[in-house]
């Protein structure tokens, strides 16, 4: 899987392939189901890690690492900033590790993993990449301009189209990876979204497709129940 899959993107005609996503989202930031949508039977948070500088090297730190370290609970729904006591995400990093974990975007290491396994689960040759049109360079995107947009609860994102595997290109004209912040294929056998104020990917899937990516490596995974909530304070178990 290659860093060039950008190629395999392009403008979606309209944004009905939308219409059952935004019909399925509950809330605005209330739960996991406020950002993928019901009717899955199960749904899977990933946790982007934060990373320690090792010999000239990010090294990333699993958050069950930190908890443990801690003394912290490790469970579905813990918070990065309770498990360290450090709230602010600009704020220097706490001594648990050297770079905060990256926000609205999976990591592309974890984002090749989580591909590679999900369109194992999928029989679709298309996909739908949405990504949040408020990001700083999207003017000097010819990509995303020529995209139509559709509204969500408090957001509005750019659909694009192109195979699943397109999910780990680099959009052009971007200096960095930013992952879609959501997309899913053709037969909705599974969703993932990657909201543009969390440190967290949340999948939903089939229950098969949930062992799976349970079982990846490389990827801190662990299912979650969609009512859970999913901002800075809901971490219940580590306040």
């Amino acid at each position: 899987m290659h860093h060039d899959a950008v190629s395999h993107l392009e403008p979606a005609q309209d944004t009905r392939a939308a219409d059952w996503l935004l019909a399925g989202l509950r809330g605005f930031g209330e739960s996991v189901l406020s950002i993928v949508p019901a009717g899955f039977e199960r749904y899977v948070r990933l946790f982007h890690p934060p990373y320690r500088r090792r010999n000239g090297q990010l090294v990333p730190v699993r958050w069950a690492e930190i908890a443990a370290v801690r003394g912290k609970r490790c469970h579905p729904g813990m918070q990065l900033h309770a498990l360290t006591d450090s709230y602010q995400l600009g704020n220097p990093p706490p001594p648990d590790f050297d770079h905060w974990p990256h926000l609205g975007s999976l990591p592309l290491p974890e984002c090749r993993a989580l591909a590679t396994a999900l369109t194992r689960w999928t029989s679709a040759e298309t996909a739908w990449f949405a990504f949040w049109n408020g990001y700083g360079d999207t003017r000097d995107n010819e990509l995303l301009m020529s995209s139509p947009t559709f509204k969500a609860p408090a957001r509005e994102y750019f659909l694009l189209t192109g195979p699943p595997h397109a999910a780990t290109g680099n959009l052009p004209d971007s200096g960095r990876f930013q992952s879609a912040n959501l997309w899913w294929p053709d037969d909705h056998t599974w969703c993932v979204a990657s909201e543009i104020d969390l440190i967290t990917t949340y999948i939903g899937c089939s229950e098969q497709c949930c062992q799976a990516l349970l079982d990846v490596p490389g990827l801190e995974t662990l299912e979650i129940d969609p009512a859970t909530g999913i901002d800075f304070d809901s971490d219940f178990l580590n306040r």
